[in-house]
């Protein structure tokens, strides 16, 4: 099974959400004010939400990647500036951090989760910002398992999953706490993921010269 990731398009946002139960699709929390969203149906919806991705996509550059399994797209995260995201504006831990990008979405098809996509997405955002000016971290709103539904969205990324790919609190609170990872966190993993797959080439890579034939006398 071929497992990658590749950046987001406005293609594969669409082809994720073609034949799957996926609310994040017409979820405008974090792209647009509240009370903007609220008087917008659901097809409107969808059509801000690209609308957000193309120009977060011209005038910032790569915002999100996407798993593929088999050429399938099966899940994504989107990452943006904070000043292109009214959305973090509702959280009590809120503002993100001056240094840091904001991890917004993290979303697995059903059927997939619990299968290391998740973990995969992160990786691919962190070959994606290694490098870029003036990222020093990123910054996510995460919700606990004391999640209140009618304050915190699905959307919000559990604080359980972010712990485990290497998020630490930057703030706390109950419900909502602030998590932070720094770039060098992600400078470290990917060169490890990189020497992995050094070494992996390296196994199955020929070798330059044949073998000397042994004499058969």
């Amino acid at each position: 099974m071929a497992r990658t990731t590749v950046p987001l398009t406005l293609d594969l946002l669409d082809a994720l959400f073609r034949d799957a139960d996926a609310p994040c699709r017409t979820c405008l929390f974090w792209e647009r004010e509240p009370v903007h969203r609220q008087r917008l149906d659901a097809e409107e919806r969808a059509a801000e939400k690209e609308a957000w991705v193309s120009e977060l996509l011209r005038e910032w550059g790569s915002c999100g990647r996407v798993a593929l399994v088999d050429g399938r797209p099966v899940g994504y995260v989107v990452y943006a500036p904070a000043s292109y995201v009214p959305g973090a504006a509702a959280f009590p831990t809120a503002p993100v951090s001056a240094d840091a990008v904001l991890l917004t979405t993290a979303w697995v098809r059903p059927d997939h989760t619990r299968g290391g996509i998740g973990r995969l997405l992160v990786q691919g955002m962190a070959r994606d910002l290694v490098g870029r000016d003036g990222i020093r971290a990123v910054e996510a709103f995460a919700r606990t398992g004391r999640r209140v539904p009618s304050r915190v969205p699905e959307c919000v990324v559990p604080a359980d999953f972010l712990a485990r790919v290497g998020f630490k609190t930057q703030r706390a609170h109950p419900v909502t706490p602030r998590m932070r990872m720094e770039m060098r966190s992600l400078v470290t993993w990917r060169g490890e993921v990189e020497a992995a797959w050094e070494r992996l080439v390296g196994v199955v890579r020929r070798p330059k010269h044949a073998p000397t034939p042994i004499s058969r006398r």
